[in-house]
């Protein structure tokens, strides 16, 4: 009896303990920094990634509107934005990772830019699309316009902005 009291005890706390170790997993950092009233939707060009475990980070620079060249600011160097997405095993299970968002790539995706106003902003639920390799959209189009893209992750579509970025 009192061996199976003491197994009882043994599995009751193993599972309080696992549940308190996956909540705190989930919730390592809050998406407060992210206003989730704003959705940009950006077309750039990949200028590396960042594959740390708890975010991947794919740093990029936006495309001009007429989809010809990167956004550079007043002395002439590009504009890089950051988005971070969910962790890289996790994102890679939606084929993004370092190897597959080289430098070069062109993709679209929908982000919650940062309530500081720093150029980055987190993923949110939205889809992201990569262009088929040196083929940019048309002018004011995103990469899920573009014959042979690919859909990698998420909602699997990209939302609809509810504000503009503007350089």
């Amino acid at each position: 009896m009192q061996r199976r009291l003491h197994s009882a005890a043994v599995a009751l706390l193993a599972t309080v303990a696992a549940g308190a170790a996956s909540r705190s997993a989930l919730a390592h950092h809050s998406f407060a920094m992210y206003d989730g009233e704003k959705t940009y939707v950006l077309t750039g060009v990949v200028t590396r990634v960042s594959p740390d475990p708890s975010h991947l980070t794919i740093f990029f620079a936006p495309l001009n509107e007429a989809r010809l060249a990167v956004v550079r600011d007043a002395s002439g160097k590009p504009v890089i934005w950051s988005v971070e997405l969910r962790s890289a095993s996790q994102v890679a299970l939606d084929g993004i990772t370092a190897q597959s968002f080289p430098p070069g790539t062109i993709f679209s995706i929908g982000l919650h830019p940062l309530r500081s106003g720093l150029l980055g902003g987190g993923r949110g639920k939205s889809g992201l699309f990569k262009c088929p390799p040196k083929t940019p959209p048309d002018a004011g189009k995103h990469c899920d316009s573009v014959p042979g893209s690919t859909s990698h992750g998420e909602s699997g579509a990209l939302p609809k902005p509810t504000a503009e970025w503007s350089p």
